[in-house]
């Protein structure tokens, strides 16, 4: 049987906002900080950005990768949070970089049948479309925390939001990352 792909504009859009939009940007924020801010937490009831991306590559591989490739689940979502530096930046960046890029892969290869099919994952009773939907609202959300901490951070204004014609476009100080 031939698979044909895809072709909800919600499921497309999902793909890149996580693989063309909000992986560069957390990819940006993770170079802006030090090894020390990566894992700051304000207080023991925040995660730290270093955190949010184990929580945000676990919980793609779990709902992409493993809920819809039906790839092993061997996520243990506890010790996402429970890390406390011991992760280095390099292999933070890395293990987002190609958990999303394999899950941007298996979406793409979804087809309409696989979006309607029930999917079992993290106990919830859910379609493809669901799944994909949930993983890209999660991610975007985690997103602007690392962005937002980035912020707070380094002081710096990270230029990741424009309005189209130039309006609302901030001149950028020396030193301040590159507009996307």
């Amino acid at each position: 049987m031939v698979k044909t792909r895809a072709t909800d504009p919600l499921v497309i859009k999902a793909q890149h906002v996580l693989g063309q939009v909000y992986l560069p940007r957390i990819e940006i924020c993770l170079q802006a900080l030090s090894p020390r801010q990566i894992w700051w937490r304000p207080n023991d009831a925040c995660n730290s950005v270093g955190n949010l991306v184990l929580h945000l590559s676990g919980n793609v591989r779990q709902w992409i990768i493993s809920g819809l490739a039906g790839d092993r689940d061997h996520r243990q979502r506890d010790l996402e949070f429970r890390e406390r530096g011991l992760v280095p930046r390099k292999r933070l960046v890395s293990r987002l970089r190609s958990t999303v890029k394999e899950a941007c892969r298996v979406i793409e290869g979804l087809s309409a049948g696989d979006l309607a099919r029930l999917y079992t994952i993290q106990k919830f009773r859910v379609t493809g479309f669901e799944a994909v939907f949930h993983v890209a609202e999660h991610f975007s959300h985690h997103a602007g925390q690392i962005i937002l901490m980035t912020k707070i951070l380094t002081g710096t204004d990270l230029n990741f939001t424009r309005l189209p014609g130039g309006a609302g476009k901030r001149k950028r100080k020396k030193g301040n990352l590159p507009a996307l």
